[in-house]
């Protein structure tokens, strides 16, 4: 049930209604015209800014015409209890109380559907994420993005799109071939006793390579190691096997499943790339050309060199781009062109990236390529994942770590889990640094929104424990007529947001709006349980030791709620704490 809708379809039938006795222009899109909740110095429920929207066709001021439209919704809307007009000429409206009463009805009874758009057209996405080299475990640079590609592919599913998630394998190109390299060396060392290469900027250094070449050599007993060129082809797939297995373990202790692997390896080796590039030359995308030396690199010491070119300015970008090298081989884009033509053939509705900061200014290309292979502009959509600060004791946090030189996923869960790894990664939007405060997330206190979200489950737990009942119990509500007081409508209209902030999150994929909402909704539960302390009337259990059923249905539309926004997180919600 999402009450703003439902309200602004009253006012476009009053709307109609006015038009068609000749009291009212209108324009042909009403789009412009919102319903929200007013500021809390209002004492309303619902605001409409129909009159300041319709005002200038109208030639009347946005007052006069919302005084107008004023008497019309009162004669036309039986649950208005009181309605008024402020400026600039926002008609705020409160209701009355059987108002709430249907509403907190209808969601305790559509549970399971409270919140998803009905009125959406559904839409078949694919959300590639991650795509991490498969050369070693996933570090924290890697983690929000994991953690972001996750929660919006479950904010889509919730609002009932298909969605398949997808990595994508780097498994080619030379540093897959450095890494296999740096696996054999580890070979020698374990095998043969000789020393890993010291000073060699190409290999890999971390200890992890070790565990490898250990699992290789136990798995693989028949197999010579003494010459790198026999078995290179062979080590490869055994490396890159290796990795994959610790990266996806490293995923699942994030919660986070893939559906498809898609290798870059079989990609070349299908001739995908090959036919890209002759579809982008039947359509002349592509021409033989040189390009100027990069912004900030010294035109002396650049070498302009005639390439295999992709007109990706004719679609905005700042300068075409290389799809081969002047040795004859792919460059990485090519590739990724060819990957995204094996997408869009899968006829997605919608392609979304997640990427890394370091990757922003990939962005341009990759869509240009994409515009040019479907002739749609925004069927590709990219959302750039941001530093993160890890912080302790107020200043900057370095873990003890065996992986290399950077902190892995598995470090930083096993300092403060995974339920505060997936809040706070996703507390803030993404396109802004995060500073990710360890003192903050095992504090018991306002101060972590994790915490704070969950203690309001638990405390809605221990309620129905004192009944013998759990949060899963069914409760009828048919012949309830509920009086609630203006701190428990305060938090139903912030319930009535619920589907406002499902959309929002899905529409512009925002996840970090859930747990905004989340924490507000909590803020607003605990301010009122401790009302209770001072009120023998605000607390929940009475000196009776009983719970009125009203009450008992307002927990339950709280905790419905807080549960919904938890599993989309990916966070569990405890009844004890």
């Amino acid at each position: 049930m999402n009450i703003f809708e439902q309200y602004l379809d009253k006012i476009k039938k009053i709307l109609l209604d006015l038009k068609k006795k000749g009291n009212l222009i209108l324009p042909d899109s009403l789009e412009g015209v919102t319903a929200e909740i007013p500021p809390s110095k209002f004492n309303s429920d619902i605001s409409t800014n129909v009159a300041m929207v319709l005002s200038k066709i109208n030639k009347k001021s946005p007052i006069d015409l919302a005084n107008t439209l004023l008497e019309e919704i009162k004669k036309n809307d039986k649950f208005v209890d009181e309605i008024s007009v402020v400026k600039p000429g926002f008609i705020n409206i409160k209701f009355k109380p059987i108002f709430w009463t249907n509403f907190i009805k209808e969601i305790i009874q559509n549970s399971n559907s409270f919140g998803i758009n009905t009125r959406e057209n559904k839409k078949n996405y694919l959300i590639e994420f991650v795509s991490a080299n498969p050369t070693g475990p996933l570090h924290v640079g890697h983690c929000r993005g994991a953690i972001l590609g996750d929660v919006i592919a479950n904010v889509l599913l919730f609002n009932r799109h298909k969605v398949t998630k997808e990595y994508y394998v780097n498994d080619y190109g030379n540093q897959i071939i450095n890494f296999t390299k740096s696996v054999y060396y580890r070979i020698r060392e374990i095998t043969f006793n000789e020393p890993f290469p010291k000073n060699n900027d190409d290999l890999y250094p971390g200890d992890y390579l070790s565990d490898f070449a250990k699992n290789i050599i136990s798995s693989n007993k028949d197999m010579n190691f003494k010459n790198f060129d026999n078995i290179s082809e062979k080590l490869t797939v055994l490396a890159i096997e290796e990795a994959l297995k610790l990266i996806k373990k490293n995923l699942k202790t994030l919660g986070i499943n893939h559906d498809n692997f898609i290798s870059e390896k079989k990609l070349v080796a299908n001739q995908e790339v090959e036919k890209v590039i002759s579809f982008l030359q039947k359509n002349k995308f592509v021409y033989k050309g040189k390009i100027k030396a990069p912004v900030g690199e010294d035109d002396n010491n650049w070498v302009e060199r005639e390439q295999l070119l992709f007109r990706s300015t004719d679609f905005g970008d700042d300068k075409d781009r290389a799809l081969q090298k002047s040795d004859g081989a792919w460059t990485y884009f090519a590739s990724d062109v060819a990957y995204h033509k094996n997408k869009l053939d899968r006829k997605f509705d919608y392609l979304i990236n997640i990427l890394g900061a370091d990757h922003a200014g990939y962005i341009k290309r990759i869509s240009s390529s994409v515009e040019a292979l479907s002739n749609s502009k925004g069927k590709l959509i990219c959302k750039v994942s941001q530093l993160v600060k890890l912080i302790k004791d107020k200043k900057p946090f370095k873990m003890s770590k065996r992986k290399g030189d950077y902190i892995t996923v598995d470090d930083l869960i096993s300092e403060v889990g995974k339920d505060a790894t997936r809040f706070i990664m996703l507390n803030r939007s993404s396109d802004v640094e995060l500073d990710f405060d360890f003192d903050n997330v095992i504090e018991k206190s306002k101060d972590n929104p994790l915490y704070y979200v969950q203690y309001s489950y638990a405390r809605i737990a221990s309620i129905f424990r004192h009944l013998e009942m759990d949060l899963k119990s069914n409760i009828k509500i048919d012949k309830f007529d509920f009086q609630y007081s203006d701190d428990e409508i305060n938090i139903l209209k912030k319930i009535s947001e619920w589907p406002k902030c499902i959309d929002a999150a899905s529409t512009k994929l925002e996840p970090h709006r859930i747990p905004t909402y989340l924490y507000e909704l909590a803020s607003l539960f605990h301010s009122y349980w401790n009302l209770g302390k001072d009120n023998p009337d605000k607390r929940f259990i009475n000196d009776q030791k009983i719970i009125t059923d009203e009450k008992l249905v307002f927990l339950k539309a709280i905790s419905n709620v807080v549960k919904s926004g938890m599993d989309i997180v990916g966070v569990s919600v405890p009844e004890k704490m």
